[in-house]
């Protein structure tokens, strides 16, 4: 009951996850992310450790192939979907035979996508070819790849939550957005989220590396 795209952008190094679903809150289980390592969704009967798991073997040398070929001899494996996308811009997809109901994936330069509950098979692949022809920072291009797996069909039934993970330099995601339920549309609140926060961005890692060169909050009492 889920779709979603990991990728690297080539030119900054960053790394990013968004995904959709029909069930509250996808991305606090779903996204995982770690600058210079990689990125990677781990859904479909989820379990959120092998998303961290996949990211340990990478930040020990493995590639995104590599670390999903362990995950893939894990307990349940049958019943899981693992999307993964490493330093050097190698991806890889485990989709096990259980995965619910109309399941696919495909993969690209920089980039996999993959769903379950799938209204169409051919979804991650109009993923795939939304995030190609996408320009502009990462998470322009992520919301690029949401959109074109949407207007190709999206999930079976109507999504709910959504949310966006990113990854760059620093130890924390720089960016954690996530529209948690909504009976609207999430996917275009998740667009107005990063549209607010994107341009701050930068600031809030210069706050965080360090305060004496912090911009302005911008807010009443902050002088």
């Amino acid at each position: 009951m889920t779709f979603s795209i990991v990728a690297r952008c080539r030119e900054t190094g960053m790394f990013g996850v968004a995904v959709a679903s029909s069930s509250p809150a996808v991305a606090a289980r779903c996204a995982h992310v770690r600058a210079g390592v990689g990125a990677v969704a781990s859904q479909n009967v989820t379990d959120p450790a092998l998303g961290t798991r996949a990211l340990d073997l990478m930040a020990l040398g493995a590639s995104a192939p590599e670390a999903v070929a362990v995950i893939r001899r894990a307990p349940h494996a049958e019943y899981r979907q693992i999307l993964a996308v490493d330093a050097a811009g190698e991806s890889a997809v485990h989709s096990g035979p259980n995965a619910l109901g109309i399941w696919a994936e495909a993969r690209g330069a920089d980039v996999a996508c993959g769903g379950n509950l799938l209204a169409r098979a051919e979804v991650p692949e109009a993923m795939v070819a939304g995030f190609a022809a996408a320009t502009g920072p990462l998470g322009d291009r992520l919301l690029a790849a949401m959109r074109a797996g949407l207007a190709a069909g999206g999930e079976a039934g109507p999504i709910h939550s959504a949310g966006m993970m990113l990854a760059r330099e620093v130890a924390w995601p720089v960016a954690d957005l996530r529209v948690d339920w909504t009976e609207g549309d999430p996917l275009a609140e998740l667009a107005a989220l990063w549209s607010r926060y994107a341009p701050q961005l930068d600031d809030y890692v210069t706050r965080a590396r360090d305060p004496r060169a912090a911009p302005s909050y911008g807010v009443p009492g902050d002088e």
